[in-house]
């Protein structure tokens, strides 16, 4: 009896000390909070407590580099570490604190994105850039529906948003934009960090983009769904001839037709759209070669692909209402899109050229989409 007591008491200690640890940055009894990040007027505030640090530095992507450049945080009271910098301009940002060299996640901060395999806080700079990035007052659904790939030889996951009053009127149909991630990314990247269920909700809401259904799959064809479910993948080598566009025909002729069988979606061209960013830009791309009447909206971002005279000109004998192509100044691949640019205006296809600044980031991929959304099956 005495050995089982001693056993239960080492027990509950043990797990009092890891809740203690867990718990550090919380405040109890008389301890004061620990807030962080802490928006004044123009600046931010970030804090870490960090009893045993000996260096903590702050790293954000607001920063020249955000790969490599990093702030030196101060040691305060109760061992908070802190640091003070000017708001960045409106805008969603990550970042981390290095804690003695290793990359820590603020444990205050509950707005936490995923990009791949990595996890960061959340900072959502308020302004009018930033404005349809927050919460809506009517908000959409988001689900993850399974469809059956013959193509690929498996079930695979899919990321599915319903407007606003979808459920209400069994009756209403809807225009379906299919919406492509880029490498490293899976079916949730434009959930997580496109933000698409708060741009939709707020563009539907103020009556500035058409209610739609907004697909989003996993364009990986080795992958099922996204890594967080800890499905083993199916090894595809891309470069094989057979396996050529193996994702986008399984997009265009199991994808699409799945949806309008088991959504309200109206099954036309003219109620179809594509985009895509980098990888998923080329996917768009050769979705729009592959399936020329499939599309009547078509927006290629930051794309990594282009099209020949002949291809563009079939497009335009199919009559494509929006082509949209969008690239930032600074992206690596900007001459790609000044290249496609020129191949469009040379075969007389209609279309919009929005260059922004910045590079190959989610800044500009949301900015995109909060543009071109507005345009869509009008």
């Amino acid at each position: 009896m005495k050995r089982f007591v001693a056993i239960l008491a080492l027990a509950l200690f043990a797990a009092g000390s890891l809740q203690a640890q867990e718990l550090s940055n919380f405040a109890f009894g008389d301890r004061k909070p620990v807030i962080s990040p802490e928006i004044q007027q123009d600046s931010v505030t970030f804090r870490l407590k960090a009893d045993y640090a000996t260096i903590v530095k702050l790293s954000g992507s607001w920063m020249p580099n955000p790969w490599g450049d990093t702030i030196d945080m101060k040691r305060g009271e109760n061992n908070v570490w802190s640091v003070t910098i000017p708001l960045p301009a409106p805008e969603i940002y990550t970042y981390n604190f290095v804690v003695d060299g290793v990359a820590v996640n603020d444990p205050q901060n509950v707005l936490v994105q995923r990009d791949g395999t990595r996890y960061l806080p959340m900072l959502l700079v308020p302004g009018e850039r930033t404005e349809n990035y927050g919460e809506a007052t009517l908000h959409g659904t988001v689900s993850h529906p399974w469809y059956d790939s013959k193509i690929l030889g498996m079930s695979r996951r899919l990321t599915v948003y319903t407007p606003y009053g979808y459920e209400a009127n069994p009756k209403k149909k809807y225009p379906v934009l299919y919406l492509l991630h880029g490498a490293g990314g899976d079916e949730e990247a434009w959930i997580s960090m496109g933000r698409t269920a708060q741009i939709l909700d707020n563009l539907i809401e103020k009556g500035l983009a058409e209610p739609m259904i907004v697909v989003m799959p996993n364009g990986n064809p080795g992958q099922a769904a996204a890594r967080t479910l800890n499905i083993p993948e199916k090894s595809i080598d891309r470069r094989a001839p057979e396996n050529r566009d193996l994702y986008v025909r399984s997009l265009c002729t199991e994808i699409v037709p799945f949806i309008e069988k088991n959504y309200r979606a109206i099954p036309k061209p003219a109620s179809r759209a594509i985009a895509g960013l980098s990888m998923g830009g080329g996917h768009t791309i050769s979705a729009s070669i592959l399936f020329s009447e499939m599309f009547d909206y078509i927006c290629p971002l930051s794309a990594a692909g282009s099209a020949t005279p002949e291809q563009i000109a079939a497009l335009k004998k199919a009559g494509v209402k929006l082509y949209f192509l969008a690239c930032g100044s600074a992206d690596f691949l900007f001459k790609g899109a000044e290249e496609m640019h020129a191949k469009l205006q040379e075969q007389g296809l209609n279309h919009e050229y929005f260059v922004s600044e910045g590079g190959h980031t989610w800044a500009n991929w949301r900015l995109y989409l909060n543009t071109f959304a507005r345009k869509l099956f009008k």
